[in-house]
């Protein structure tokens, strides 16, 4: 079994549940990263020790949060010394709108796991693009290179759409198992 951590921040708490469900899908460990873009200790031990770490963040003014951007410039304390070499990565973003620059946060995502020498898992869900497809179908933003989850701005936590909470903890599984296969 391979050991995956999730570490997102959540500036509302929609991303918060996002990361829950890729989290109940890969059977991970979740951090948080605060409101000061702070991780603990013990939370750089965890994500050392993991073989798979997904990131996940909101979309704000078109890319990643201040705080995750935080987190990731921290990183490269461990980039020094290859301490992520070839572990496997995936991640997700949200956002109010369908599209709401999600892309650019996406690449980002990618951006940082490959400066670490790390193995990117696409999203492996097909998109859910026909007429009678709805926000509970999974992948009904269409997304390819990570998870995508759109939050209506007035929407509470609680009201995620069905289709991006299952799409989430898909792709949980995928990343997860994606690592066990390659750990053995």
């Amino acid at each position: 079994m391979s050991k995956t951590v999730v570490i997102y921040h959540s500036g509302y708490g929609h991303t918060k549940t996002v990361a829950e469900h890729v989290a109940r899908g890969a059977e991970a460990q979740i951090i948080a990263i605060d409101a000061q873009g702070e991780i603990a200790e013990a939370d750089w031990d965890a994500l050392n020790a993991a073989d798979a770490i997904i990131f996940g963040t909101p979309t704000y003014m078109g890319n990643v949060s201040w705080q995750f951007k935080k987190f990731a410039d921290a990183t490269s304390k461990v980039w020094f010394t290859r301490g992520w070499q070839d572990k496997v990565f995936g991640g997700f973003t949200n956002s109010a709108s369908p599209n709401g620059d999600k892309q650019v946060a996406l690449i980002t995502l990618q951006t940082l796991a490959s400066q670490h020498g790390g193995i990117w898992v696409s999203l492996g869900v097909s998109p859910s693009n026909t007429k009678a497809a709805t926000a509970d179908d999974p992948n009904n933003l269409g997304g390819s290179v990570g998870l995508l989850a759109r939050s209506p701005a007035d929407a509470g936590a609680d009201e995620v759409h069905k289709g991006d909470l299952e799409t989430a903890a898909r792709y949980g599984r995928r990343v997860a198992g994606i690592a066990a296969r390659l750990r053995h």
